[in-house]
């Protein structure tokens, strides 16, 4: 995928990243609890709804406690490592790219992270399956190569909105170019950066569910089973656990970006 120049010095901000100048309030309580709540009240409507019906042997056997918790933890699994992967790669290579020492390079840098995402992560898992192998690690690195450009995009924005003048204050003190790198740019762009980290982490969540193709289970196999099984319900219920835990990861990914948030900011 080509990337134009203009692309290139103004990378763009995957969604849910503030633009708005100014402070950000934090949330109040009543703001913390309200997503866990309505999930929560999801969660049992779904419960009661598999409880009270008349299950076929098909249905009993999918929807059962302890293979629908094994199937979670196995998606969670997938986009646990998938995640720290794109952070490891990502953000190192934001930084780098936002140095003058390697401007030059960062239009190729970007056309290359540009590629993951171009590719349909349904063809890289069948690429991966037929020329490599089949389960969590091409799962893994498939979802990687998928998510990684929303998080560079985002810490080369971060880091690159950071004022000059701020900078040049820091150096003037006698501040080292890492120490203003870990002390300064990199805390101001944490929001930047945490935004596309969250938006990796969503795709992550529903694109895991594909893993069930390559023999790496996931929540996928629930919604795989209905269809071949034509047990709409079972197809119904899964959408519902995977749409929950991508809200659920979410939330918890915005708490973070609380937390990490400097003061002020």
């Amino acid at each position: 995928m080509s990337t134009t120049s203009d692309e290139t010095k103004a990378p763009r901000v995957a969604s849910g990243a503030s633009t708005a100048a100014g402070p950000r309030r934090r949330r109040s309580l009543g703001g913390y609890l309200f997503m866990p709540v309505v999930l929560g009240l999801v969660l049992l409507f779904t419960y009661l709804a598999v409880s009270r019906r008349d299950l076929s042997p098909t249905e009993s056997s999918r929807l059962a406690f302890d293979y629908i918790v094994a199937k979670t933890v196995e998606h969670l699994e997938l986009t646990i490592a998938s995640t720290v992967l794109v952070l490891v790669i990502a953000i190192p290579v934001g930084i780098l790219l936002t140095r003058s020492f390697s401007r030059a390079i960062t239009p190729a840098a970007i056309a290359v992270f540009n590629i993951g995402q171009a590719v349909p992560t349904i063809g890289l898992l069948f690429i991966f399956a037929i020329t490599w192998s089949i389960g969590f690690v091409p799962v893994v690195v498939a979802l990687t190569a998928y998510t990684t450009l929303p998080v560079l995009r985002n810490t080369m924005v971060g880091l690159t909105q950071v004022d000059a003048s701020v900078i040049e204050s820091a150096r003037g003190m006698g501040m080292t170019k890492l120490a203003v790198l870990t002390r300064i740019e990199l805390p101001l762009a944490v929001p930047v950066i945490m935004a596309g980290l969250r938006t990796a982490l969503t795709i992550n969540v529903g694109t895991a569910t594909l893993a069930t193709f390559v023999g790496a289970g996931a929540l996928g196999e629930l919604i795989v089973s209905g269809f071949s099984d034509v047990s709409p319900f079972i197809t119904i219920v899964a959408g519902i656990l995977v749409a929950v835990l991508a809200l659920i990861v979410d939330y918890l990914a915005g708490i973070a970006e609380d937390v990490l948030r400097p003061r002020g900011l």
